[in-house]
């Protein structure tokens, strides 16, 4: 089947994904394949696509076809198929439009590179829910066997970004569903993580969807729930500017809650308090910490 040269541009992120390999993305060759022929990506992040904004793209690709090809990797020596590594949308949208062929750039790579491929497009295309993103850092870590910190400097994000997202992994169940349906933000979630009992947090939650509470609500709210919880009412401590904004620095850069208490009659002294939701979450911040307890 003849190919065709491609005159349109890819996406920056694209082009960078390649930039290693000194490719030059104005000499790519294009060619058309049977839709049959391609898998889905099985490190897409994406579980959810709009199913009207499909129908409206088939509609747009039956009408003047795909002007952007996808890009599929050349399949191994003991696979008949393609598999698919950037252009899902396109592609289920050509499957709507009963499109038997489609436009695509095959690529020779390996595993690693798909998956890191599967990220960053979604990533820069803002295409991900809050929970989406999270699991896709948690599968590059686990999948390649990277640190927090090799995740945030492959994807161009700070360590404590990363953090913060792996950070919503171990909410409830319920709470994950609300961030999955976009009902609840990435401020919310992290201030819902604040809150000790989990049956609380999964109230607190429902509570923030029914009435739209802002970040700043729901600070106060699970404030006033931990507070209930306490054993014993502590008589409040006044701190210091310094002392305030070195706990803002200290969570920003954990991801989690930061207090520091001042020494009952020893002046100057006092501890600093780093909470932790679970036993991956206290790895997380040892890891952070250069702790090695092995």
């Amino acid at each position: 089947m003849p190919s065709k040269k491609l005159t349109g541009g890819l996406g920056k992120g694209i082009e960078a994904l390649f930039e290693d390999n000194t490719v030059d993305m104005s000499k790519e060759t294009v060619i058309d394949i049977n839709l049959n022929d391609v898998k889905p990506n099985p490190y897409q992040p994406r579980h959810r696509f709009d199913a009207k904004a499909l129908e409206d793209l088939a509609v747009s690709i039956k009408n003047s076809g795909v002007f952007q090809p996808i890009i599929v990797r050349q399949p191994n020596p003991d696979k008949e198929k393609y598999e698919l590594l950037t252009g899902e949308r396109r592609l289920r949208a050509s499957k709507i439009a009963q499109q038997k062929t489609i436009p695509a750039i095959v690529r020779d790579v390996n595993e690693e590179e798909m998956m890191e491929i599967a990220v960053l497009e979604n990533l820069q295309r803002e295409d991900l829910t809050t929970l989406e993103e999270a699991q896709a850092y948690e599968t590059l870590m686990t999948q390649l066997d990277l640190t927090q910190a090799q995740v945030a400097k492959r994807l161009g994000k700070s360590r404590p970004y990363i953090a913060n997202y792996l950070r919503i992994l171990g909410l409830p169940q319920p709470i994950k569903e609300f961030l999955d349906d976009e009902k609840l933000s990435m401020g919310q979630a992290r201030t819902l993580l604040s809150v000790k009992s989990k049956p609380d947090m999964i109230e607190l939650a429902k509570r923030a969807v029914a009435e739209s509470l802002t970040v700043r609500q729901l600070e106060q709210a699970a404030d006033k729930i931990n507070g209930k919880k306490g054993a014993k009412k502590k008589k409040a401590v006044r701190k210091s500017p310094f002392v305030k904004a070195s706990e803002h620095q200290l969570q920003d850069r954990f991801g989690t809650n930061v207090a520091i208490n001042a020494a009952p009659r020893k002046k100057g002294a006092g501890k600093i308090e780093i909470a932790y939701t679970s036993e991956e979450d206290l790895n997380r911040i040892l890891e952070m910490m250069d702790v090695n307890l092995d």
